[in-house]
């Protein structure tokens, strides 16, 4: 099978989009299948890509970390001639993601899309933010999702609020899975070595991206309030974000500052070795659609504490494999990371021997299986090649069709935007 993925958002970027992305790409390639992968520049360059198809972005948009992709690029219809795909599969209802609308529409191919975030939390990085550019990127991605032949969510959670929002076309639970290889085995003294960490310290830890979303004061404050009952207790921080240098101020002005370590973005075998280097792992996000992290540290054998919300149901059960918090409360916070402390050797045990079986339920072989016999069913066309006048003039139709879709649910979107009404 041919499958095309197009991402506003790919490596180098770290976050949950690029690495979902590249996940299912790595497993798809690994079990014989060919992917194409369109997504925009970054400054950084990864040298000798296979298969991926760079689009023309804007860097660093608004003073973020991410590349605003320009959704026209002129060699990418060869390069899909060359290809010749089976399915395109888009991951944003924007800018790339029109892209992929056009070219399914104009091959007569099937569109599958991933709603992978909760737009809505992330309309503060746009300088318009309002209640009414949330409801307008709610009804767009709802309405986008209506023009796919079939819709990924990566939870449970995530399914049923698409379906109160009015999404009627199928709707499937694909979580991203973990490669529990990737995160099995690290070497946690090494780690704590390197960053001064005592091998005696209770260590917490976290890893993402270190942006506002994340809600990253809170759960700064409650890990800060907990270290400051705790002198052994130490804080690893790993991923970088525009609210890295607001973390440490936080720390510092507590008198913290020397138990907060901050080694940036880690990969393979560093980032390994910092999930092993953790006695629990800390989250209180709550716009995730699903938890990747919490899975992969779970594949490390890390108890996870983390808030009652969409992709963090999916993977915490209370008490089991660590704590699931019914309510965003500092003392509940703190309280938590108490009885984690607490717990005898042997319920330690029990808890990350839960926690690992947890991440086998998400294991990539399971999650990347599951996508393809989605796939699978789909109706497939092969697409003349050929510059006939009546090849010309179907592709001219199909694509007129679907700029006149875009148009039309960008308009009925702006249209609900304005309704007096909460964001779902």
């Amino acid at each position: 099978m041919n499958i095309v993925m197009l991402t506003n958002t790919y490596l180098p970027h770290v976050g949950g989009v690029a690495r979902s992305v590249a996940a299912f790409a790595g497993e798809y390639r690994r079990r014989g299948h060919r992917v194409l992968v369109v997504a925009p520049e970054f400054p950084q360059k990864i040298e000798d890509e296979q298969d991926v198809v760079r689009i023309p972005a804007i860097q660093n948009f608004n003073g973020s970390d991410f590349s605003m992709a320009l959704p026209f690029s002129g060699h990418l219809s060869e390069k899909l001639d060359d290809f010749r795909p089976d399915i395109i599969h888009a991951h944003h209802p924007f800018l790339l993601g029109m892209t992929a609308l056009r070219v399914a529409r104009a091959r007569e191919l099937p569109l599958v899309f991933t709603h992978h975030t909760l737009y809505e939390r992330y309309t503060h990085y746009v300088p318009a933010d309002s209640q009414a550019l949330k409801r307008f990127v709610i009804e767009l991605a709802t309405r986008y999702a209506n023009l796919a032949s079939l819709v990924f969510a990566p939870s449970r959670s995530i399914a049923e609020l698409l379906r109160e929002r009015g999404v009627t076309k199928p709707i499937a639970e694909v979580p991203t899975g973990v490669d529990l290889a990737q995160f099995s085995g690290g070497d946690g003294e090494r780690a704590r070595k390197q960053y001064r960490i005592p091998q005696s310290a209770f260590v917490l830890g976290h890893l993402g991206r270190l942006a506002p979303e994340k809600n990253l004061e809170f759960l700064a404050v409650a890990v800060a309030d907990f270290m400051q009952r705790h002198a052994d207790t130490h804080f690893l921080v790993v991923g970088d974000g525009p609210m890295g240098e607001q973390l440490g101020k936080l720390f510092a002005s507590r008198g913290l500052g020397a138990r907060l370590h901050m080694p940036g973005t880690l990969q393979g075998d560093a980032q390994r070795d910092a999930y092993s280097a953790m006695d629990g792992f800390v989250f209180a996000s709550t716009s995730e659609t699903q938890g990747m992290v919490l899975t992969e540290a779970m594949a490390a054998g890390v108890p996870v504490v983390a808030l009652d919300a969409n992709g963090a149901r999916e993977v915490v059960r209370d008490g089991i494999n660590g704590r699931l918090l019914a309510r965003e409360d500092g003392n509940d916070f703190v309280a938590a990371l108490q009885w984690l402390r607490e717990l005898s050797p042997e319920r330690r045990r029990r808890l990350c021997a839960e926690a690992l079986r947890t991440a086998e339920d998400f294991s990539m072989e399971n999650c990347a299986g599951r996508a393809l016999e989605l796939y699978d069913p789909l109706p497939k066309h092969s697409w003349p090649l050929d510059d006939s006048l009546y090849a010309q003039w179907m592709r001219l139709r199909n694509l007129i069709g679907a700029q006149w879709e875009i148009l039309e649910g960008v308009g009925a979107a702006a249209g609900a935007a304005f309704q007096n009404t909460p964001p779902r």
